[in-house]
């Protein structure tokens, strides 16, 4: 590849945008995930038809085209096609498909759309694995942000190598990292658990503490003097094809990274805040309604056992 590799060009560029817009390659996998997330949605909106039932037709657009659309362009863009041979759009595009993807489906209302659609049985094991302690656990905003935190964790570490590299890991990444995503954000955004409006302040308090935490692998990466993830620069190649004018060395590629990994990281958290406070909002509102209902005895009644749980 000879030393134009640590020239001060690569180093400095950036693609182009119109190849970063216009870079396509197809991906077998991500195309299977997207038809069968197409067909149950349309399958769960055909049963609504059939029943007489609406659906709100703009959120339907926003899981295909915002859900699955965000899913084909991180998958089939530029850094679906880069992620192996380059950092920064290796760990953008996990980024991207933990927190972007997620987010979008879940304007979708997809847990809610199967709710109305499965029969009572069908919805009775719907609700059971709802419950679970795994599905409770992802979907509490105390532990959920710290996943990605701790995934992110592994780009300080020669595993992202690997990682990055394997053909099986790729595959495994472009199933698991959305579904991971998905895990924590339909608990969240469609309120599938129930909280008390006490617990949900606190996970509000803690969500902010872990905003300060997200970025500390992007800033580590940025920071960091040497590459962490041991693959040298002679393994570096494009089908055995010359490298493009804007291809960065090995440390600026991780420096790169850090820096779309730190932004993402701290604007991927402000929706888990605003859900938060809807979510809050929501109950809030429920409580204020439970007491307005309440007559004056059992108003009494609920004051004095209140009073006493207080000493």
């Amino acid at each position: 590849m000879g030393p134009c590799w640590y020239s001060v060009e690569r180093s400095t560029t950036t693609p182009p945008i119109p190849v970063f817009l216009t870079t396509f390659s197809f991906d077998p996998v991500a195309a299977l995930a997207i038809a069968i997330g197409a067909v149950l949605y349309t399958w769960g909106l055909v049963v609504l038809a059939r029943r007489g039932e609406r659906w709100p037709a703009w959120r339907a657009w926003c899981f295909y085209l915002l859900g699955l659309g965000s899913y084909a362009w991180i998958q089939f863009g530029f850094l679906g096609t880069w992620s192996h041979d380059l950092r920064w759009a290796f760990t953008t595009r996990i980024a991207l498909l933990i927190f972007l993807t997620p987010m979008m489906v879940a304007l979708g209302m997809p847990i809610t759309l199967m709710r109305r659609v499965f029969r009572p049985r069908a919805r009775a094991v719907l609700e059971g694995v709802l419950r679970s302690w795994p599905v409770r656990l992802m979907g509490n905003a105390i532990f959920a942000p710290l996943v990605p935190l701790v995934g992110f964790l592994f780009f300080l570490t020669p595993l992202a190598g690997p990682l990055r590299l394997d053909p099986g890991w790729a595959a495994a990444i472009t199933l698991l990292v959305p579904f991971i995503g998905l895990l924590i954000t339909l608990p969240i955004t469609e309120d599938t658990d129930s909280r008390s409006s006490t617990f949900i302040i606190y996970e509000f308090l803690l969500a902010i503490v872990e905003l300060l935490l997200d970025s500390i692998p992007g800033i580590l990466l940025r920071l960091n003097g040497s590459v962490l993830d041991g693959v040298a620069a002679a393994t570096q190649t494009v089908a055995g094809a010359a490298l493009p004018h804007w291809f960065p060395n090995p440390l600026h590629d991780q420096h790169l990274s850090g820096d779309f990994l730190w932004f993402l990281a701290e604007i991927a958290d402000l929706p888990v805040i605003i859900a938060l406070f809807t979510r809050w909002s929501r109950v809030d509102r429920k409580d204020a309604q439970k007491v307005d209902e309440l007559s004056d005895e059992e108003y009494e009644a609920a004051v004095r056992a209140h009073l006493s749980q207080r000493g």
